[in-house]
């Protein structure tokens, strides 16, 4: 893709240096289900800007050009998906920690599944934007990631298990839900997920990813 695009974190400068106002939020907000519907090159900075309620002008404050504001989109994404299993370490309980990361991902699937399904089309597409970040900032991150599970293993907390496709599988089976929205709702016949129906979700992809390594599930798995 374009050269000048390295990274996803150096490459959205705009937003960046700008305060983090409710206009920034809701203009994030709007790009992404924008990019998401109609991809990058379909996506119109006045349409997200017509999303957003606000004058085009008022994107261009923040975002100088279409390229910036998907990159920030992205960024967004991405380190709000990070947070969910940053503050483990190898003190913590494997099952425990595992569970939470799990449902936190199945949760977000049904809250925002846009993020997720603009996320899979970037990777789609060979990842144009995002190749310098799956390099320099996801790739150290499932690393250190995997090295805590590895010391879970070590310190015989759980059997031995490939860390990092571990990962992989809980990023799978979790975005699914997202990905794959109308498919799953036809199947269950059912036009938007409820509570129960979430919890039921996560209970299920819980429960079986954990006992299949090894592991007993949260007594607060039904």
């Amino acid at each position: 893709m374009q050269g000048e695009i390295a990274t996803v974190g150096a490459q959205a400068e705009q937003g960046s240096q700008r305060p983090r106002d409710k206009h920034y939020s809701t203009i994030l907000r709007a790009a992404q289900e924008e990019f998401a519907v109609h991809g990058f090159k379909g996506a119109r900075m006045q349409a997200i800007a017509d999303r957003a309620g606000l004058p085009k002008a008022n994107v261009h404050y923040y975002f100088k050009n279409k390229n910036s504001l998907y990159l920030a989109v992205l960024d967004n994404i991405l380190n709000s998906w990070n947070d969910f299993f940053n503050d483990v370490s190898v003190k913590d309980d494997p099952a425990l920690s595992l569970d939470t990361f799990i449902r936190q991902k199945v949760r977000i699937s049904f809250e925002d599944p846009s993020a997720s399904k603009l996320f899979a089309n970037e990777i789609i597409q060979g990842a144009p934007y995002l190749s310098g970040y799956l390099q320099d900032v996801m790739k150290p991150w499932v690393t250190e990631r995997a090295e805590i599970i590895q010391g879970w293993i070590d310190a015989g907390k759980m059997p031995e298990t490939d860390p990092v496709l571990l990962i992989f599988m809980i990023w799978a089976t979790t975005q699914h839900y997202a990905d794959f929205q109308v498919q799953v709702q036809s199947i269950l016949e059912t036009p938007d997920y409820d509570e129960e129906q979430i919890n039921r979700i996560a209970d299920f992809v819980s429960s079986t990813i954990l006992k299949g390594c090894g592991l007993q599930p949260p007594v607060s798995i039904s």
